[in-house]
């Protein structure tokens, strides 16, 4: 199978008729995917605190900040945090699944985490977004000009990381990386373009074509994550290509979800303001799912998002239960289950190691319902 196959997009129509796969084990154990991701982290966090060290002081500084570590001034900051880890821990079980030992995934699981982190420090540029995970974005503790660089310094060291990676297999992994990478600017672009276009009418965009960008923008990275773990550790073609899939699937799912967040998640657990996504008018899946339909909470939405007025306070409230009576909660969350199902299937094709295979299975079904 060539590597251009393993990276095909997605047909959402192939997604949505997945049959269920016996994979599946509800109700989700999340004490379980808990206990994985911190796993996955403290396996990963000397490799990537290694890593972090080949940067220059001032980007370096910069860059644990980002993940967490330390303050603005360099100090160990232990209220900092650097996410959940779902890619890193995707690589890593990902070789776990294939047979070979999770060290194995490490340069994997490093550079999947740094290309996140950088793609999060860009994107809060892009986005104007102030805070990160409770903190000033990078942007708004060390200036713009700072920021861009520190992306740029850590999308470089993925790079470098992966290509030294031990092993016959590492140039086949840069490859695959590399695709990702390109495909992580056009989903960014798409959307960013999103959102000079019209909420309804023939140029509004399509729940197809948000899907095609969530794939892009954030399944990319999740699909690579699992199949560069697959890759280090020695798995064959087919087995990488239903990772990659299955990571892209659980992307789609995972972006669904934070569309949700975005919108009724609680402030004290993502970070963000209540009702943020609204307030900023992002054209959203649950939104997007909302205008696709008919009737007057329907038609209500659409005015209040072509108002000139801004949305905050009881109007964002009020935007909030038009898009929920309207259908776009539900529609989103039947949308991330449908992915979830599909990433299922993908993973139980490859017949992965039992023990992988229930800590694979407690992630996904963590996905969900998570608050972060």
């Amino acid at each position: 199978m060539s590597r251009a196959a393993r990276t095909a997009p997605l047909a959402p129509e192939a997604a949505l008729t997945t049959p269920r796969h016996p994979f599946t084990r509800p109700p989700a154990d999340t004490a379980r995917a808990g206990a994985v991701l911190a796993r996955c982290r403290a396996l990963t966090h000397p490799a990537l605190v290694d890593a972090v060290a080949q940067l220059d002081p001032w980007t370096g500084r910069m860059a644990a900040y980002a993940l967490g570590w330390r303050d603005p001034g360099g100090a160990p900051d232990p209220t900092g945090s650097g996410g959940k880890g779902l890619r890193q821990a995707l690589a890593v079980l990902s070789a776990e699944a294939v047979g070979a030992s999770g060290t194995t995934a490490l340069p994997a699981a490093v550079a999947v985490e740094l290309v996140h982190t950088f793609s999060l420090l860009h994107d809060d540029i892009m986005d104007g977004d102030p805070l990160r995970r409770r903190r000033p974005a990078v942007w708004r503790a060390y200036g713009v000009g700072p920021a861009v660089l520190a992306g740029d310094a850590l999308h470089a060291l993925a790079v470098q990381t992966l290509a030294e990676a031990p092993g016959e297999r590492a140039p086949a992994a840069v490859r695959h990386l590399s695709r990702t990478l390109t495909a992580l600017v056009r989903g960014q672009a798409d959307d960013l373009r999103f959102e000079e276009l019209p909420w309804t009418g023939p140029d509004a965009p399509g729940l197809a074509a948000y899907r095609a960008m969530a794939e892009q923008k954030t399944g990319v990275l999740l699909g690579c994550a699992a199949a560069l773990g697959a890759e280090l550790g020695g798995a064959p073609g087919a087995t990488v290509t239903a990772l990659d899939r299955a990571g892209r699937h659980l992307g789609i799912a995972f972006q669904a979800v934070d569309d949700l967040l975005g919108i009724w998640g609680d402030p004290a657990l993502t970070g963000k303001p209540v009702h943020s996504d609204l307030r900023q008018r992002k054209k959203t899946f649950p939104l997007l799912a909302a205008l696709a339909g008919a009737g007057p909470a329907r038609r209500e939405l659409a005015a209040l998002l072509d108002s000139v007025e801004p949305l905050e306070g009881a109007r964002a409230a009020h935007a909030a239960a038009l898009v929920d009576e309207a259908g776009g909660r539900a529609a989103t969350r039947a949308e991330a289950s449908t992915h979830l199902e599909a990433a299922r299937a993908c993973l139980a094709a490859t017949r992965p190691a039992p023990a992988a295979a229930r800590d694979l299975d407690a992630l996904v079904g963590s996905l969900l319902d998570r608050a972060w």
